[in-house]
Formats: structure tokens, C-alpha cells, sequence
């Protein structure tokens, strides 16, 4: 797989990367490891992780800890495959309820889309099969 280069970080922007959420402690652990992993490939100074439901930090906990460090612009990514209900209602809802008490202070946000077919993702596909038959040699 090439070699990704880091989106550089606009300045005073802050990235929530959103999963659904779980009553697992190890399924909502992994998103903190997503996001730590994206802020240190990254170099984004503002990321935080959160979950769209069941499990905290929460979209609004997130927003807010995105502004405390300075941000005036939020980004959300939805860390979802596909573009379904939560991508095209409930996370763009949670978001605009969670930048609600920071609009007089001109903080802004945006929702891009979710995973999806991304070009890249063919690549992952095939990494994890590969890996699934490697394991079957063992």
C-alpha cells in the first residue's frame, strides 16, 4: 500500500471521529485507539473521539472539548462504512445540538461523508483476507 500523507490541519479546526457506540468496553476502546492513531499520523492538534450513542465521550461531550482547545471550526467524521440512516440524519442532528450553545461564539462544523467505497478500503479488503488465509496455514 503506498505511503499516506497527512491531511495538513487548518488552522483552529478540531476533528471528532464518530463511531455508533457499544455496551463493549473493548469495541468503544478501539475509537480512542483510531483517534489517537489519526492525531499522531495526522499531527492535528484538536481529535477527539466519540460515540453516536450508548457509550461516552458523546458527539456534544466531544464538540465541547474540541472548542475548550481552541477550535472555531469542527469537523465530523463518521467512522462508518455506509452511508446510511445515522450518517444522513442522526449524526447531523447530534452535531447541530451540540454546536447549538457555541454558534454566538461563530464556532461552525461540517459532517463529511462516512468510509464508504473508498478506493483505499479495496486495498484493506484484500490486506484482511490475505491475513485470514495466512492464519488458515498455522
Amino acid at each position: 500500500m503506498p505511503e499516506s500523507h497527512p491531511l495538513p490541519c487548518p488552522a483552529a479546526t478540531g476533528l471528532i471521529i464518530v463511531d455508533h457506540g457499544s455496551r463493549r468496553a473493548e469495541s468503544n476502546e478501539l475509537l480512542l485507539e483510531v483517534a489517537e492513531a489519526y492525531r499522531q499520523h495526522s499531527g492535528w492538534a484538536i481529535v477527539e473521539p466519540a460515540h453516536m450513542e450508548l457509550a461516552e465521550p458523546s458527539i456534544a461531550m466531544a464538540f465541547a472539548r474540541c472548542v475548550e482547545q481552541g477550535a472555531k471550526h469542527v469537523v465530523i467524521f463518521p467512522y462508518f462504512l455506509a452511508p446510511g440512516r445515522h450518517w444522513h440524519q442522526d449524526i447531523p442532528q447530534l452535531a447541530a445540538e451540540a454546536a447549538e450553545p457555541f454558534v454566538g461564539a461563530g464556532v461552525t462544523h461540517v459532517v463529511t461523508p462516512p468510509l464508504g467505497l473508498h478506493p483505499l478500503m479495496l486495498r484493506v479488503i484484500d490486506d484482511r483476507i490475505r491475513e485470514g488465509l495466512g492464519a488458515g496455514d498455522r
